[in-house]
C-alpha cells in the first residue's frame, strides 16, 4: 500500500474565528466542498461538531463518514474515516493561526493509503482539486 499526502496552505484576509466556524460546522464545510455533508452524531462536548460528532459527506448510501477526534476552536480540527471507504487509515489535520494584519493562514493535510494499489493517485488528485476549488471560496462563504 501506498502512502499519499495532500498539503494546502492558503492566507485569507477574514478573521480566524469565522474561517474556522466555516470549517467547524458541518454543513457549512459542505457548501466549502460543494457536497452534501450531514452531522450524523452530536459531540458530546460543548459544540456539537465538536470531538466524537460524525459527518456524512454524499447522498444515501454512497457516501463516507468522518469522525472528529481532536477539536480546538478557532485552531485545530483533526479527523478521520471511520467508514468503509476505498482508501485506509485517512487523516485530516486542519490548523488555524492567525495572521499579522488579523487574517487567517489555513494550512490543511490529508493523509491515506490506498487499499487497489494505483488507486491512490486518482483519489488524491481528485481530493486535492476538490478542496483546493472549494477553499477558493473561503472569503465568500466565511
Amino acid at each position: 500500500m501506498a502512502m499519499y499526502t495532500i498539503e494546502i496552505d492558503e492566507t485569507f484576509d477574514v478573521p480566524r474565528r469565522k474561517v474556522f466556524a466555516l470549517f467547524a460546522d458541518h454543513h457549512r464545510f459542505g457548501k466549502l466542498l460543494g457536497a452534501p455533508v450531514k452531522r450524523i452524531k452530536d459531540s458530546d462536548q460543548a459544540d456539537p461538531n465538536g470531538i466524537g460528532s460524525v459527518r456524512k459527506i454524499g447522498i444515501g448510501p454512497i457516501g463516507l463518514e468522518e469522525t472528529v477526534l481532536n477539536f480546538e476552536p478557532d485552531s485545530l480540527i483533526e479527523y478521520a474515516i471511520t467508514s468503509l471507504s476505498p482508501i485506509r487509515n485517512h487523516h485530516g489535520r486542519i490548523r488555524f493561526d492567525e495572521t499579522p494584519d488579523g487574517g487567517t493562514r489555513l494550512k490543511y493535510t490529508i493523509t491515506f493509503e490506498d487499499i487497489v494499489p494505483l488507486t491512490g493517485k486518482v483519489v488524491s488528485t481528485a481530493l486535492e482539486q476538490g478542496l483546493r476549488r472549494g477553499i477558493k471560496r473561503v472569503p465568500k462563504l466565511a
